[in-house]
């Protein structure tokens, strides 16, 4: 449980500090999930470098955060290109995977849409594609509150969402808690020496 809430809290960081730092909340994502789990995908980054702001930064489309966890999903459980076909129906077990993200979002936020969402964090939607937009946009904490605290609980939720589908490989999840675990073993067989001493000391009448 220390491990999990340890890489919950840095997805959630990661997510917050990389779009205050440098915007664009689809890769912002991203880039969390892959440094939280060592899971580097450059083209998969490089992919998402026009969705922000709803798509195009219009503001009619997906959040970009939910977006990029979706694709992040996908790449743990998918239909692959030479299994076009998908006769075992993976891409459906992949669509109900994204619903648990969907849902997450649904709750916290009332839509995974990008103006309604900013209607719901801002009070208003803005086009960003409009300079004085922009401005007030970022006046109101468009990125130091309000989409950070966004793309961090997206990149949350999407490593809560693999985990609870067993998605992500045990060796990330149990690695550190194996290694604090194994330690008390060694402590434990120092007593075996000592309990050894009062045999020898029992011989001692019989010579």
């Amino acid at each position: 449980m220390e491990q999990k809430d340890n890489a919950l809290k840095k997805a959630y960081d990661l997510g917050f500090e990389y779009e205050k730092q440098y915007g664009g909340c689809g890769q912002c994502v991203m880039a969390a999930l892959q440094d939280t789990l060592d899971m580097p995908n450059p083209s998969l980054f490089k992919s998402l470098s026009g969705y922000a702001g709803g798509g195009a930064t219009v503001g009619d489309g997906s959040c970009g955060a939910y977006v990029a966890g979706i694709l992040f999903l996908g790449t743990l459980r998918g239909r692959e290109r030479d299994n076009f076909a998908d006769p075992e129906r993976i891409r459906f077990t992949a669509f109900a995977t994204a619903r648990r993200l969907h849902q997450k979002f649904i709750d916290e936020f009332g839509s995974i849409i990008c103006r309604e969402m900013q209607m719901k964090l801002f009070g208003r939607p803005y086009y960003l594609p409009d300079p004085d937009e922009m401005k007030k946009f970022l006046a109101a904490g468009g990125h130091t509150t309000h989409c950070p605290d966004v793309c961090g609980k997206a990149a949350q939720w999407a490593i809560e969402v693999a985990r609870e589908e067993g998605l992500i490989p045990e060796e990330k999840k149990t690695a550190a808690s194996a290694k604090k675990v194994a330690a008390p073993a060694k402590k434990v067989a120092a007593p075996a020496k000592k309990a050894a001493a009062p045999a020898k000391k029992a011989k001692e009448p019989g010579k």
